[in-house]
């Protein structure tokens, strides 16, 4: 490079520092977040500015006091003036088994406070310099109701342009600081760096970032690392429009986050203390993950839960010894002082093998049945509502599978959200199968939690309450399905609700999810069925006929499609499905079923597993039949020349309860028995007439 160049790129990168500091004057060099007010002076000499930092932080600048009060302490409170029932705010900050320190002398001392126990900037009114012994305010400062409190602020993710660039939501942790989850980067491009400046997209008027380590050499490839970077000198994020990764020496964008500018987010006064999902030995070029210090098991060490507080949001990893087509459903039970799923808000976490992508949705339980598109175990989109859950990271090892995501800890939709108290709270965890369309389907009972598990997702203390049993856990054996139910010799069913016989039933004869319950015909589990075209044949329903409790209405209807449902599809997928029997249409073309009983269901009496049963008859044993009072339905079809050879018996507002029928012409079954044509006997009686006339007539 030539002194002309020199000159040339010095002149850029002076142009390009100049244009990234016109903006810092937006906030100035004394930046310390939102100002609450003065301290007032009542004694000893009080003075200081105080700030809120971020939800549970506040920053006095310039704090003054004599140190002569016997028992001192800054005290805050929710009461309409400073009085003794407040709760100290420890400083210096100490872990919580030593007492708090009576305040000593300090003389225009900057001071940040950590309000404790999980408090919040909105919980308190006032903070104050109090004596306890003597109940004398020596100065305070009065919280605003309508103070907006700077906090961390979620970007999308890095758009994915070249070298494999990708990652999960970024988040501005402060005015300095970039947390950036899951960062995936091959390490191909010859100078690359973390590379910020202003305009609408990447160029080359911008300035290195150091790496995670505070390095600038050019960036080593990552494999779906969590990672912080910090603005180097004065720069803060107030500077900057974009956030790249750039190739210096070709002038090539591998991919970008925009910033926006109406950024409120903490100042960087050394407060952030964000610990990622799992630490990383930074002496190695391979990350090796070590859990988190807030960590729970559940269902026998099957799952695990790992969180830590990020400010107005909590970030959770859940990782459990699933297969790639079951999910961990873990949240906030309905009902505290016990594991209770209806009213239960939880996110379902998984892997999604048809698509490749990882999962982590939001639910509301509002009935423990099958999603109809308005009640049951139903994702928040799919009733109207939005995913409050935001994915960062996710990763399938070992048979274990492992997502981490944020929610907040209160959101904007009471109706079908719970929010997350500033206390210990009831939580539940589930383990099932996804099902074809990638979302929960029934657990079995033995895969649920029955016990009151409690977590307190504010606490700042650390909670370690895991072992390694989720990675000693030994993988389940294969097991024999049942061997698959057949009626072919009879024109009248009955038509009710059962259980799915766990592993050895309903999945295993389909090759679908289960929802834990299926039709029962004649007794039994999702028999096939053989019917002739042009006969009559009679469904004896008795699947319930109260729209209101979705758990117990099952009507009965025929149809050419595998999955059923019909009442829960849109008009369009309604199209795509040809119905035979059990659906009719009113006067202003709207569908409704016409096979509803009552509600009769064979429920199991005893609580084992069943898979312990080989047999179906076995496990049947272990069933007892219990209807509600009122009549079942009567369904009448016969079945038309035109009738596809194969069409399935289904529930009108759920999926995946029914199984085949088997269409033959009318005839059939009597030249066959048991698959074997009844020409053979025909022959062999031709056969033996020759030979009784050769024998007759010798």
């Amino acid at each position: 490079m030539d002194a002309t160049q020199q000159r040339v790129i010095s002149g850029l990168l002076l142009f390009a520092l100049a244009t990234l500091h016109i903006g810092y004057a937006r906030n100035g060099p004394n930046y310390y977040g939102k100002l609450i007010g003065t301290l007032q002076e009542y004694a000893h000499g009080i003075k200081g500015k105080v700030y809120a930092v971020d939800d549970a932080t506040l920053f006095i600048k310039g704090f003054c006091y004599d140190g002569t009060g016997p028992d001192a302490y800054f005290w805050v409170g929710n009461t309409s003036m400073p009085n003794p029932d407040g709760y100290i705010v420890p400083y210096p900050e100490t872990d919580k088994d030593s007492d708090p320190q009576v305040l000593q002398a300090y003389n225009y001392t900057d001071i940040i406070l950590r309000l404790p126990g999980g408090k919040r900037i909105r919980d308190i009114k006032w903070l104050s310099v109090w004596c306890r012994r003597f109940t004398v305010d020596f100065g305070d400062v009065f919280i605003p109701s309508d103070l907006k409190v700077p906090k961390l602020q979620v970007l999308p993710e890095f758009s994915r342009l070249a070298h494999g660039l990708r990652s999960g939501n970024i988040s501005i942790l402060d005015s300095k600081t970039i947390y950036i989850p899951n960062l995936h980067y091959d390490g191909g491009g010859p100078d690359a760096y973390f590379w910020v400046g202003n305009g609408s997209e990447p160029n080359i008027y911008g300035i290195k970032v150091p790496n995670e380590m505070g390095s600038l050499a050019p960036l080593r490839g990552y494999q779906g690392e969590d990672i912080e970077i910090v603005l180097p000198g004065k720069l803060t994020v107030y500077d900057i429009n974009w956030l790249a990764v750039w190739c210096v020496e070709y002038r090539h964008n591998f991919g970008h986050v925009l910033i926006p500018k109406d950024l409120d987010v903490p100042p960087a006064l050394g407060q952030t203390k964000i610990t990622p999902p799992w630490w990383y030995n930074p002496t190695s070029s391979t990350p090796t993950p070590k859990p988190v210090n807030n960590c729970k098991e559940m269902l026998e060490g099957r799952v695990q839960v790992q969180w830590q507080l990020l400010g107005e949001d909590v970030q959770i990893r859940v990782s459990g010894r699933i297969r790639e087509d079951q999910y961990v459903a873990f949240g906030l039970s309905g009902k505290e002082g016990k594991a209770e799923m209806v009213g239960g808000d939880v996110v379902v976490i998984g892997y999604d093998n048809k698509t490749g992508r990882f999962i982590a949705e939001d639910y509301y339980l509002s009935a423990i049945s099958q999603c109809d598109g308005k009640k049951g175990v139903c994702p928040d989109k799919r009733v109207g509502g939005k995913n409050d859950a935001v994915f960062v990271h996710g990763e399938r090892k070992n048979g274990i599978t492992t997502v981490t995501y944020t929610r907040p800890l209160r959101t904007n939709e009471p109706e079908k959200d719970r929010m997350i108290p500033e206390r210990e709270t009831s939580v539940i965890a589930a383990i099932g199968p996804l099902n074809v369309r990638g979302e929960a389907n029934a657990h079995e009972k033995f895969d649920k939690t029955t016990e009151d598990i409690r977590i307190d997702f504010t606490t700042r203390h650390n909670v370690h309450e895991c072992t390694n049993s989720l990675y000693n856990i030994p993988n389940e054996p294969e097991i024999e399905p049942w061997v698959p139910a057949v009626i072919t010799d009879t024109n009248t069913f009955t038509a009710r609700i059962g259980p799915t016989g766990a592993k050895r039933g309903y999945s295993r004869i389909t090759g679908t999810p289960s929802w834990g319950i299926a039709w029962y015909i004649n007794d039994l589990l999702i028999p096939e069925i053989t019917v002739e075209r042009g006969k009559t044949y009679t469904f004896i329903v008795e699947g319930g006929n109260d729209p209101a409790n979705p758990a117990k209405y099952h009507p009965f209807y025929i149809t050419d499609s595998s999955e059923g449902g019909f009442g829960q599809k849109s008009e369009q997928q309604q199209m795509e499905q040809k119905i035979f029997a059990g659906v009719a249409y009113d006067s202003d073309g709207y569908p409704y079923p016409t096979a509803a009983g009552r509600y009769c269901e064979w429920e199991r009496i005893v609580v084992d597993n069943a898979d312990n049963y080989e047999t179906f008859k076995s496990f049947f044993q272990t069933l007892e039949l219990k209807c509600e009072k009122g009549e079942p339905a009567k369904l009448e079809w016969t079945v038309e020349e035109n009738t596809p050879d194969l069409v399935y018996y289904q529930c009108y507002t759920h999926n995946h309860l029914g199984w085949k029928i088997n269409v033959v012409d009318e005839g059939y079954q009597k030249k066959n028995v048991n698959g074997v044509n009844q020409v053979l006997p025909t022959f062999a009686t031709f056969v033996m007439s020759l030979i009784t006339f050769y024998l007759f007539s010798r």
